[in-house]
């Protein structure tokens, strides 16, 4: 069955399941929660259940038709087989498919919205059972693709369904947010998390801080898990920690200016860094107070760099200032 291989979102599930057997599915949903919790998951699932022809109200995942809608093309975009169901996102389309000269690098356009959405909502699904549009980090709709899509979201022909997935629902204009009906996704449990790192073979040594950092998700925690990524990860805290003990400013200087200057993975490294002290804190925090009291005071210097990088500070000046306050705490 379509929806049988979502874990932890009995919620969510069950309001979409409740909708299909009844016959009510609402033409507009908005799925909202953390990034890799299973939202593009279920709006695949739903869109089998909406275009199936094997006589299930839920999907019967068996079918031409249900395998059309979760298969997909080879190349970009990689789009779903069946005809009926659509995608739309950033950067998914080539920029001559929907009529421009550069690819959307930085938000879905209003002419992917009209090449895309409007240029088929108004007519009847090729098939003849439903057609739905699924909208991939519906947040990143510019100004004028929302405005775009808002008459055929209010009323779109019958048999006609949108989905937008987003992990920012307050960044979607509120007219948007006014015309769809609002499915929570939450985040994972710990437990589920390191059942699918286990199911995809992850080594159980890089499951404890992936889990901590993945804050409920599952794509997350994948990342963090990936070996390279962890070797890297690794590098940069005792990369710090060794800047900020060492005796002079030099390599404290050098590795400032050697941070990569990527804010979201300089943050994502900060984050790691402060999962490691606060792990050396809690384990000695009953036979060393001092050091527990150093760590947990470090914890706090690395928390005020990375709120400075969400201010849109300099990544080398937050390293470099980091990297001073830590040696001023080495002890």
């Amino acid at each position: 069955m379509p929806f049988s291989h979502i874990l932890g979102q009995d919620t969510a599930i069950g309001t979409l399941v409740r909708a299909l057997e009844a016959g009510r599915v609402h033409h507009a949903y908005r799925f909202e929660g953390p990034p890799g919790v299973g939202k593009e998951l279920a709006a695949v699932a739903l869109s089998q259940a909406l275009v199936c022809t094997g006589g299930d109200p839920l999907g019967c995942g068996r079918c031409d038709a249900c395998r059309r809608a979760a298969a997909r093309s080879d190349g970009r975009p990689a789009a779903p087989l069946h005809p009926d169901v659509q995608i739309v996102a950033k950067n998914f389309y080539p920029a001559a498919v929907i009529g421009r000269s550069r690819d959307e690098l930085t938000e879905i356009s209003v002419d992917q919205v009209r090449s895309i959405v409007l240029a088929h909502a108004a007519y009847p699904p090729h098939e003849g059972r439903a057609r739905v549009f699924i909208v991939r980090d519906a947040e990143d709709l510019s100004v004028g693709a929302a405005n775009a899509f808002l008459k055929t979201l209010e009323e779109p022909r019958p048999g006609t369904h949108f989905i937008l997935l987003t992990s920012r629902g307050d960044r979607l204009l509120n007219t948007i947010r006014s015309r769809t009906l609002p499915v929570r996704f939450a985040p994972l449990s710990e437990a589920l998390i390191r059942r699918v790192l286990r199911d995809r073979g992850v080594p159980e040594g890089r499951h404890d801080l992936a889990v901590e950092l993945a804050a409920g998700s599952a794509s997350t925690a994948l990342d963090l898990a990936d070996e390279e990524q962890t070797a890297s990860r690794d590098a940069f805290v005792k990369g710090v920690l060794d800047a900020a003990a060492a005796r002079d400013l030099g390599p404290a200087v050098a590795f400032a200016e050697s941070v990569d200057r990527d804010k979201g993975a300089l943050k994502d490294d900060l984050r790691a860094l402060n999962a490691a002290l606060a792990r050396e804190a809690r384990a000695a925090v009953a036979s060393d107070p001092r050091r527990a009291g150093l760590s947990a005071r470090r914890y706090a210097a690395v928390s005020r760099a990375v709120a400075q990088l969400e201010r849109n500070a300099s990544p080398s000046l937050a390293m470099a200032s980091l990297i001073a306050e830590l040696r001023s705490v080495v002890g």
